[in-house]
């Protein structure tokens, strides 16, 4: 039993298998709060490594499929079927198992972005799920309690009107060309399994997206200048974005693989006429607030300033000790876990959805067209 006293849901993995970062991941973060129970899987399209990693992962043999096709059919006839399917293939791989999961009546955890494509994502829309079965879209960093409060302090008029905000998400590990035995930096870099955008597709997504979480401003138009910087890179690897939103706010987005020195350094600054928001991922527990005119403030998680309801929910341990990347996957998880039964409504605009999936695609068609059009303004409703 979870450990609010509800019945553990039933899960499924497709992708994941042995070596898969992300599916580590994912595991973590679905038996974190006790609202799951890992019970089958179609961990690789490889039988032998589906196989292997089943049982390392200890899944009965008659639950380890080799294709996700042959695993929604099978799960979905069983009176223990699983009742939510964890998706964490490359982009490529996203819109069949979501499809044929939402048909089965299977809820779907979706890694992000939503597809490869946007015709794809625009084509899971118009899928109608068996028995009402929902879609989480996993933009993970949505789930930081100070994340929250950020939302919560733009959404109270305490930033004022929003002028300007600025988003950066650079990495350094794709800094030299890597081969194929590079498994994470060799679908990245694919066009065939990645989709149209490389850095943009994978990281960029992540900082627009909590941009947009944060400010709930809607984006007009971009600005993109995409370049591979790695000779021979048919994907880019640094992204200088430009965005102007409804109301006047304006953007900048930066990502990269490609800037030495820089680990995992997504950051978010919310600067409207009143006051000012700062927060960095690789440092989760503190965020800077400034009222115009006044010292800073420094709000930490779960510390006396920070009591807006959204950023005290799922708020695990004492102030002072740190949560971090893992903690905010769990958060999407445990909360998804309540909407599936029926008890999370108060989450439902909290958790990413396929809309936000779809707008992510706009995104990312909008900045690569605007990019190869010499950074014209391109705006989303036009792709």
């Amino acid at each position: 039993m979870a450990e609010n006293g509800a019945k553990r849901i039933r899960l499924g993995m497709v992708g994941g298998g042995t070596g898969a970062f992300i599916g580590y991941v994912h595991r973590i973060a679905a038996r974190l709060d006790g609202d799951y129970d890992l019970v089958a899987g179609a961990l690789s399209s490889r039988p032998e490594v589906a196989l292997e990693s089943g049982k390392n992962l200890g899944l009965a043999e008659d639950r380890i499929y080799t294709s996700y096709e042959e695993m929604a059919k099978a799960e979905a006839a069983r009176p223990d079927g699983i009742e939510a399917v964890s998706i964490v293939t490359p982009n490529h791989m996203h819109y069949g198992p979501a499809k044929a999961f939402l048909e089965a009546g299977i809820h779907v955890i979706c890694d992000k972005p939503i597809t490869a494509t946007l015709e794809d994502a625009r084509k899971l829309t118009e899928i109608k799920p068996k028995n009402g079965a929902k879609f989480l879209l996993t933009h993970n960093y949505t789930g930081y309690p100070l994340i929250r409060q950020a939302r919560e302090l733009v959404a109270s008029g305490a930033l004022g009107k929003i002028r300007v905000i600025q988003v950066e998400y650079p990495q350094d590990w794709l800094t030299e060309a890597t081969g194929d035995d590079n498994k994470q930096a060799a679908w990245r870099t694919d066009p065939a399994r990645s989709g149209a955008g490389g850095c943009i597709g994978d990281i960029g997504t992540h900082a627009y997206n909590l941009a947009r979480f944060v400010t709930n401003l809607k984006t007009e138009a971009v600005s993109a200048d995409l370049t591979a910087f790695v000779p021979g890179r048919q994907l880019d690897d640094n992204v200088h974005i430009m965005l102007r939103f409804e109301g006047g706010a304006k953007g900048m987005l930066w990502a990269s693989q490609v800037a030495v020195g820089c680990e995992n350094g997504l950051q978010l600054r919310v600067y409207g006429d009143k006051g000012g928001i700062e927060w960095r991922q690789d440092n989760p527990n503190y965020m800077w607030f400034t009222e115009f005119g006044k010292p800073k403030q420094l709000l930490t998680r779960g510390g006396s300033i920070s009591v807006p309801p959204a950023a005290s929910m799922n708020v695990r341990i004492p102030s002072g000790h740190p949560e971090g990347y893992l903690e905010a996957f769990a958060t999407i998880y445990s909360q998804f876990a309540a909407v599936i039964r029926g008890d999370g409504a108060e989450f439902e605009s909290l958790l990413p959805s396929m809309a936000d999936g779809v707008e992510g695609m706009q995104f990312i068609v909008a900045s690569v067209q605007s990019s190869q059009n010499d950074s014209k303004w391109t705006k989303l409703s036009d792709v």
